[in-house]
């Protein structure tokens, strides 16, 4: 493993999530604070998690000691997961939201390397600081190049739920997240451009589409991986509520006005598919982030938040169209949703050679 400098002419760039994957990392879940009253049934739903993706690539899941990793093989057995593609790495964490504290993997043909963005947390938790070791664990474990990103003379901060990537050069981001400079903030300062060349440099880059707000409830603050996703090089699903009188209302019809001048790297328009919302999602008083968006792309199969909604059926249905080369499965979500993500918020692709 070494840690260097990035150059434009090694040709780096992020791969899309339905590009080949050599595994996925997962955090088993150990903080009972991010699912307080409902913490018993979230392993399952990973066990679940596990069972859909192992058979088609490797499932490497973090655990917090040896004796956990004994309690950990007897539920994925119990629901029957392939347990001989499933690796552990004794690693403590403070939370499980792989898709944020994991490293960023870029393929330049030859090899793949990290990106270690800075994690802080969300700019809302100050207990990350386990987390923020992550990306440097894994890329030592792995024994592969790492790059730090620094703009503007500081480590830039970036989710990996904050982004999504058509593995061409296009990338969707929200305005939300990444400009504000007031409730949780990134990068103190940073302007489209600043981000624009963060992307260009370290992920291969070349056309960044700006959204504007991300759905109610998101805790992250603008997330675009509940909102808005490629499912191809030229093709988006975006969410969309019906209801004018719901809160998701007027903002994801301002997102719906913005797709309209999007344009992909080549020039083209991207096709645009509408995914339904479920009805909100309320526990404790609390509207969830409860959207079939937050989806998860494996080499087999698509896994698929569900919430004991009518609109269950029809976002699976869609998304059966899209993935016409992987199984689309449907992942109860009511639980999992009540720590603030669901699927693709825990799932992190560490891309094949």
């Amino acid at each position: 493993m070494s840690l260097k400098e990035i150059h434009a002419e090694e040709n780096y760039r992020i791969p899309a999530e339905w590009e080949r994957h050599e595994a996925t990392w997962l955090g088993w879940p150990h903080n009972k604070e991010d699912w307080p009253g409902k913490f018993t049934p979230v392993k399952w739903v990973y066990a679940e998690i596990v069972k859909r993706i192992a058979g088609g690539e490797k499932v490497r899941i973090l655990v917090e000691s040896k004796e956990d990793e004994k309690k950990v093989k007897f539920v994925l057995a119990s629901a029957g997961a392939a347990l001989n593609d499933v690796e552990f790495y004794n690693f403590k964490t403070d939370r499980g939201w792989m898709r944020d504290s994991c490293p960023a993997f870029i393929k330049n043909g030859r090899q793949v390397s990290s990106v270690n963005f800075k994690f802080n947390g969300w700019a809302k938790y100050p207990n990350h600081k386990k987390d923020q070791k992550l990306p440097q664990y894994i890329s030592e474990k792995l024994g592969i190049s790492r790059f730090i990103p620094v703009h503007k003379e500081t480590q830039v901060v970036l989710e990996g739920g904050a982004i999504d990537i058509n593995g061409k050069g296009t990338l969707i981001t929200t305005e939300e997240c990444l400009l504000d400079n007031t409730t949780q903030v990134r990068n103190a300062g940073f302007t489209k451009k600043d981000y624009e060349e963060v992307f260009a440099k370290y992920l291969g880059i070349s056309n960044v589409l700006w959204l504007g707000k991300g759905i109610c409830g998101d805790d992250t603050h603008g997330h675009v991986d509940d909102l808005c996703r490629f499912v191809n090089e030229r093709t988006i699903v975006l969410v969309q509520e019906k209801n004018p009188r719901d809160e998701n209302y007027n903002l994801l019809q301002d997102n719906t006005e913005r797709i309209k001048d999007f344009r992909l790297e080549d020039g083209t328009k991207p096709e645009t598919i509408f995914l339904p919302m479920p009805e909100p999602v309320i526990f404790k008083g609390q509207r969830l982030p409860a959207s079939y968006a937050n989806f998860y792309i494996s080499n087999t199969s698509v896994i698929v938040p569900t919430f004991n909604d009518p609109n269950d059926r029809t976002a699976l249905g869609i998304l059966s169209e899209l993935f016409r080369d992987r199984s689309v499965v449907g992942i109860h979500a009511v639980d999992l949703v009540w720590g603030l993500g669901t699927l693709h918020c825990l799932t992190h692709e560490q891309p094949a050679l």
